[in-house]
């Protein structure tokens, strides 16, 4: 999948593709930000936005006649460049709102995506149910080796209460059914954000929702009708859509603390990995809320008496031990935030075992640690008697080895751009795709010169009076 952007924010024009592990690094103000929320903004919210209609006449009118028929999803996937056009082209509209800024900004900008339909695959088998009204419900069902999914209208109750379903709500539900089945073919199923806002939100969680507890209350008190979610909302109007999932995220930790993800279940070692990197394990005991718990000690700490380090990694981690699951998209800002050296290192092995266990993973990073691990578990993959010796001397395991293949990488700068209706190129801010190989890992000079610049001033330091 390729996305595209224009006139986004800094982004003169670029475009990205998503691997199983993508990466943006470079200087700060290069519209690594932008790109990030822009992603996220569309999977999030995007495929809710098609305008089309259906055209499977057949379908809708065996359904209303004998309560069931079948969608062809194939008729759709050969219009799906129209389809994603049309999603684009409405997402598009709803940037000010993704990121809480003025329309003026985004007057010219543009969000489009490239999908390659061969990529395209139905799952095996699935099964979904809507309910329309309180004694009718849309099943949406595929068996195996089933290419046409079929719908059914069940009445629930003995007793016809009379009542037409119109046919252009089932239209559209169907409608949406089909995108959905398209989409979760080639987008990841969930997509989580960790946000350089996450320290502070890990910090006054227990304020947020002392705020919008007293705020519930006052509107129960009031005389005039008040509409609770359209104030919630609006509260929430000046923070770009990735921070208010990250605050919504901290606030339901105790609720979301009684799932186990697929990786607590089937996976548990990489949630001990995570727990090396921060130095213990988040709790959540009843009425207490949350706090951390330093290994090998009873001490117990909340979020206020934490270090940075713990409070930036409260999400991820909940997210890793309660909600992770195959196929999700995990995207972190920064996740070197507060994090020592060593424990960079940690977090990109973390990420390469991710990516191995069918977690996709999306980072922005300033961090020449983490590119240079992520560039030994490349190298190091390879079937070679020294490297075999290195990995086995040094503690680097298979399970976290990265085939270059699955990996993205991209620096935000200036570079030649040809624009739209342009002869000629020139300069602007975009994102220059790194060179990846399996013999050499990734190529960031940035990092390597910023690290050079300093070695010489040292030196210069150290033996320049004997010149």
């Amino acid at each position: 999948m390729r996305v595209k952007v224009k006139n986004l924010g800094v982004l003169k024009e670029a475009e990205f593709d998503l691997g199983d592990l993508t990466i943006i690094c470079g200087k700060n103000n290069t519209g690594k930000t932008y790109a990030t929320y822009a992603l996220y903004g569309f999977l999030t919210t995007g495929r809710h936005m098609s305008e089309m209609q259906i055209k499977d006449d057949s379908c809708i009118a065996s359904l209303m006649q004998k309560g069931s028929g079948n969608i062809s999803i194939d008729r759709y996937l050969g219009k799906i460049d129209t389809i994603l056009k049309n999603v684009c082209g409405n997402y598009t509209k709803e940037l000010p709102r993704i990121f809480a800024s003025s329309e003026d900004k985004f007057t010219n900008a543009e969000f489009s995506l490239d999908v390659n339909k061969e990529n395209f695959s139905l799952p095996s088998k699935f099964k979904r149910s809507f309910r329309l009204g309180e004694s009718i419900r849309l099943s949406v069902s595929k068996n195996e080796n089933d290419n046409s999914p079929k719908v059914s209208l069940v009445q629930e109750d003995n007793e016809d209460d009379g009542s037409e379903i119109p046919q252009g709500l089932i239209k559209r539900i169907v409608y949406d059914i089909v995108i959905q089945i398209l989409f979760d073919s080639v987008l990841p199923k969930k997509t989580f954000i960790a946000s350089v806002e996450r320290t502070g939100a890990a910090i006054f969680r227990k304020e947020l929702d002392f705020a919008r507890n007293r705020l519930l209350e006052k509107m129960k008190k009031a005389e005039e009708k008040i509409d609770p979610m359209e104030l919630l909302r609006s509260a929430y109007e000046d923070y770009p859509l990735p921070v208010t999932h990250n605050v919504d995220f901290t606030r339901e930790i105790e609720g979301i603390d009684k799932k186990n993800s697929f990786l607590a279940m089937k996976h548990p070692d990489v949630l001990d990995d995570f727990s090396n990197i921060i130095g213990g394990n988040y709790k959540v005991r009843k009425n207490q809320g949350v706090y951390y718990q330093p290994k090998g000690k009873s001490v117990r700490l909340n979020m206020g008496e934490s270090s940075s380090s713990v409070r930036s990694m409260l999400n991820v981690g909940f997210y890793l031990r309660h909600v992770a699951n195959h196929g999700d998209l995990l995207m972190i800002d920064e996740p070197e935030l507060n994090l020592h050296p060593e424990n960079q290192r940690r977090i990109a092995r973390l990420f390469a075992r991710l990516v191995n266990l069918g977690i996709k993973v999306f980072v922005t990073t300033h961090s020449d640690y983490i590119i240079k691990e992520l560039n030994a578990l490349i190298m190091l993959n390879q079937d070679k008697r020294y490297l075999k010796k290195i990995r086995r001397e040094e503690g680097f395991k298979e399970k976290e080895l990265l085939s270059c293949e699955k990996v993205k990488v991209y620096v935000a700068k200036e570079d030649l751009v040809k624009l739209e209706g342009n002869k000629k190129r020139s300069r602007w801010p975009t994102l220059v795709p790194a060179d990846i190989t399996q013999e050499e890992g990734i190529e960031v000079s940035s990092f390597d010169e910023t690290i050079n610049k300093m070695n010489e001033i040292e030196d210069a330091i150290l033996w320049g009076e004997n010149e």
